[in-house]
């Protein structure tokens, strides 16, 4: 039985749209797991309040597009102000993950993606990867299948560069969601797990 929600948050830079509608895709499937209390944060228009937010959070879950092989520049802003935090370890053992999008299949994206995980250890969070084979890779695979690019770190979404958000694949936002529930739902033992020890 739940003793009180669990609070995520998704901190991300949106870039052209694509990111964003990734990070509405993440919001959406924590939110399916009850007592998941989510919050989103742009990081390139951060508020005081909302870096407390980060700190309160129980888990954290990074976007960003990627540019030239690693996390937007807004997000390095972001990521280099926190350093705050670092020195006082106050995301020290929050749970952590994170998703990116590209115009390429690959393009890239493990740059942003280990980009994130590094990130996150230096601030001795807990990482939690994706958890999913690699979909699309059989002959009775399909692009509609979940992590159809075949990433483990996070999430990797393709979005071709004429096309808005609005046509992005639908496999990748499922995956997105699937994320979304999977760090929520590790979240929920991690925090239960604490209050039950504290007993």
């Amino acid at each position: 039985m739940s003793t009180g929600p669990v609070h995520l948050v998704v901190a991300c830079h949106d870039g052209r749209g694509h990111t964003g509608k990734l990070a509405a895709a993440v919001r959406r499937g924590a939110s399916e797991v009850a007592d998941t209390d989510v919050v989103s944060i742009a990081v390139d228009e951060i508020t005081p309040e909302q870096w407390f937010q980060l700190d309160d959070a129980d888990a954290v879950i990074f976007g960003a597009p990627t540019y030239m092989g690693s996390a937007s520049a807004a997000f390095h802003q972001f990521a280099e102000a926190s350093s705050r935090r670092w020195l006082t370890r106050r995301w020290q053992d929050k749970l952590a993950a994170g998703f990116t999008n590209s115009g390429a299949k690959a393009g890239d994206k493990s740059g942003t993606l280990g980009y994130f995980t590094t990130f996150a250890a230096q601030h001795g969070m807990v990482w939690v990867n994706l958890g999913l084979r690699s979909g699309w890779n059989s002959a009775k695979g399909s692009e509609n299948d979940l992590n159809r690019l075949g990433f483990s770190h996070g999430v990797a979404a393709q979005s071709n560069i004429d096309e808005g958000p609005e046509l992005m694949h639908k496999a990748d936002l499922d995956t997105a969601e699937y994320l979304g529930r999977r760090v929520a739902t590790y979240a929920r033992i991690v925090v239960e797990g604490k209050r039950a020890l504290a007993r």
